[in-house]
């Protein structure tokens, strides 16, 4: 009883153990008198003189209510002893008399005794009423603390076994006190790492450390509850003389501080995400796909990427209509049944597909707004859907929560992010809003700048190809290949250029040059220097000569700068001149022998100015080739061009095809993983003598 244990038999010991004091009891310090039947005063405890100030020679004999009561309460006195020798029983609050004559409240308790012989006595039991009301004060705030507190509370035994639980943890665990009571932590919850915990839970026993907020995530008893996510604290419990009692718990759950804390990571990391992979190239396709991607499953478990097509220079909507006209340029999909049907209803990547006004996905481009429909409902389906059919599908799919939010660059509504979910079963929210929108602004500059680029990479090759040779006939004594390849981004296309000039006599001029720079203003500059060089070439001046003129040229255009290589081949003589302005030597071929680079001064590029340029002849047999082609052949970012030609030797060393397998073997081998620039490539093969 108290704080103290039961005294149990134990085979091992005769005695019970030495009492220690602190209890309860101790702490209200009950003391006890016994009265005879005249009421004297016959047992009196040290408590008693504690309380009442009267040594027990002092008290023992002497009537109780002349020693301990005033005369204005005896007669009440007396009559309440009266009622209890005759069977009866008080208790509540009397005023007493210590012996300094002062008077205090105490609580009593009086009962009737009787010993072996009939004999009668009092049994008084008393303790100062205002320590007893303290006591019942920090008891009752204790218990009501403990059954109202929002706080899960456990006591447990020194075996560790449950004796206490309140309301709350009752609610966190799905089980009732009953069901804790008497056992362990492995018996109530379905935790994998019940040994753990009390391992931990002894830790504190023996150490009386605390181990407070223990960050736990784990199941209840209820299996609909799912994972709750609680911080858990250990406490050894101890009497007032510091007696080990058992343990206490406490158990706060923090599930939604917990899941929002998840959320958050999960969307800084999807940000981050996109940050990172959205936008690798300026390919407009392959940018929406990237944007698709990222979303799903994150966010989405259908994810589309619809631009309008008059953003890319296609067909507005029909006159006097508010429908939308997309170009469906990605779709990605969770790998599931529904998501595979809601795919089936998407537009196609590549095909053209017109919503009408009432549609969802164009009222959120005409108003540059997100669109939300957290639950989907059957009749919504129609306002999704670009037709019936569509509507049928994603309603097989499950769809149950929509969103679409359009992509926005510059100010200007390029499309809409269509999202959808039909697997999992969470309906969008108005932060998925938030974190689409966020995504959809991020991959919006990206797609609009992969739409300019691919404008101006359009622009520069029409203009690139509008100012190269159109099927140049094959020259006298000459057989001749060329190709043009642009580069993979658009930023890098237009300097390149190649030509074949007939000129008088049969003789005919070949050129290889390459602008400094890329796009557009490149590609100018390369149509002025070309047409500057095929009038030059009517002249008939000596390669040296013609790139004097080139240079002039070149000076005139806004600080451009060029390498070119200018040959003239004679067919009468079967000699070849040649004049470099800092390009990369031509590759000279003869059957039978390794090829080799031409040994040619290497001359300054065009536009550097002052720089004189000199002209040397090369011998041709018949059967001879010359290879002319610009570095964007056999650049590349980490291996020195010296290893690169040597590489460009290597390749033409050995049987030779015709020439149109010569130029596509080049580009293949050279160009695989090499695309950052553009290239231009001209073979020219002396031809056999007729025979």
């Amino acid at each position: 009883m108290g704080t103290t244990d039961a005294y149990r038999p134990d085979p091992g010991r005769s005695r019970p153990a030495p009492y220690e004091p602190g209890s309860l009891l101790d702490l209200l310090s009950v003391a006890a008198a016994v009265l005879d039947q005249e009421g004297r005063i016959v047992l009196w405890s040290p408590q008693a003189e504690e309380l009442f100030g009267w040594s027990a020679s002092e008290a023992l004999g002497q009537f109780a209510a002349k020693l301990l009561v005033d005369e204005d309460h005896r007669g009440d006195v007396l009559e309440l002893f009266a009622k209890v020798m005759s069977g009866g029983y008080w208790a509540g609050v009397f005023p007493a008399l210590h012996k300094d004559g002062t008077t205090r409240l105490l609580e009593f308790r009086n009962v009737r005794l009787e010993d072996k012989d009939g004999g009668v006595f009092a049994l008084g039991m008393a303790t100062d009423r205002e320590v007893l009301r303290d006591v019942e004060r920090d008891l009752a705030l204790s218990l009501r603390l403990v059954a109202q507190s929002p706080i899960g509370l456990a006591v447990m035994d020194t075996e560790l076994r449950y004796v206490m639980v309140n309301p709350a943890l009752e609610r966190m665990h799905g089980l009732s006190a009953r069901d804790h009571i008497g056992k362990r932590v492995h018996d109530v919850l379905p935790v994998k790492n019940a040994a753990e915990i009390e391992s931990a839970m002894r830790r504190v026993l023996a150490s009386g450390t605390p181990l407070v907020d223990q960050f736990v995530v784990g199941r209840t008893a209820d299996p609909a509850v799912g994972e709750r996510a609680r911080l858990v604290s250990y406490y050894r419990l101890e009497d007032p003389a510091g007696r080990e009692m058992g343990l206490a718990t406490s158990v706060v759950d923090v599930t939604e501080r917990h899941r929002a804390a998840t959320e958050a990571r999960r969307r800084l990391a999807l940000i981050a995400d996109a940050s990172v992979l959205i936008g690798t190239t300026l390919d407009l396709d392959q940018t929406a796909r990237e944007l698709a991607e990222v979303v799903v499953p994150d966010l989405a478990d259908v994810a589309a990427v619809d631009v309008l097509d008059t953003v890319l220079g296609g067909n507005s909507a029909p006159p006097g209509q508010r429908a939308a006209v997309f170009r469906a340029l990605a779709v990605a999909s969770v790998m599931s049944d529904g998501a595979t049907e809601a795919v089936r209803a998407a537009d196609p990547p590549g095909e053209i597909a017109q919503y009408d006004a009432d549609r969802l996905v164009a009222r959120c481009v005409t108003t540059g707004r997100p669109v939300l429909l957290s639950e989907v409902r059957p009749e919504d389906l129609p306002r999704i859907a670009r037709d019936e059919d569509a509507a049928r599908r994603l309603g097989r799919a499950g769809l149950h929560s929509y969103m679409a939010v359009p992509l926005i660059a510059r100010g200007e509504v390029l499309g809409a992010l269509d999202l959808k979910r039909t697997s999992n079963p969470e309906p969008f929210g108005e932060d998925d809003v938030v974190l689409a929108g966020e995504l959809a602004a991020r991959a919006a500059v990206c797609i609009d700048n992969a739409r300019w680029y691919q404008r101006e990479r359009a622009t520069a090759l029409t203009l690139q190809r509008d100012l190269l040779p159109q099927l140049p006939q094959n020259p006298a004594g000459l057989e001749v290949a060329y190709r043009y390849q642009p580069a993979g981004a658009a930023g890098q296309v237009g300097g390149d250029w190649f030509d074949v000039i007939p000129q008088d006599d049969d003789q005919s001029a070949l050129v290889v040059g390459d602008v400094m720079g890329s796009g557009i203003n490149a590609a100018a500059a390369m149509g002025q220097l070309r047409t500057a060089g095929r009038t030059l070439s009517a002249l008939g001046l000596d390669p040296a000569e013609v790139l004097r003129h080139l240079d002039l040229t070149a000076s005139g255009l806004d600080q451009a700068l060029a390498t070119c290589v200018y040959a003239v081949y004679d067919p009468q003589s079967r000699q070849c001149r040649v004049a470099n302005a800092g390009h990369l030597p031509p590759v000279l071929m003869r059957p039978d022998r390794r090829p080799t680079l031409l040994d040619l001064p290497t001359g300054a590029p065009l536009g550097v100015g002052g720089v004189p340029f000199e002209s040397i002849v090369v011998d041709l047999d018949p059967g001879d080739q010359l290879v002319f082609y610009t570095d964007g052949l056999v650049e590349t970012r980490d291996e020195a061009i010296d290893t690169r030609l040597e590489v460009l030797v290597g390749l033409l060393d050995g049987p030779m095809p015709d020439l149109e397998s010569t130029c596509d073997m080049l580009l293949r081998e050279l160009r695989e993983d090499n695309d950052q620039d553009d290239v231009a490539l001209l073979i020219a093969r002396v031809r056999p003598e007729p025979g």
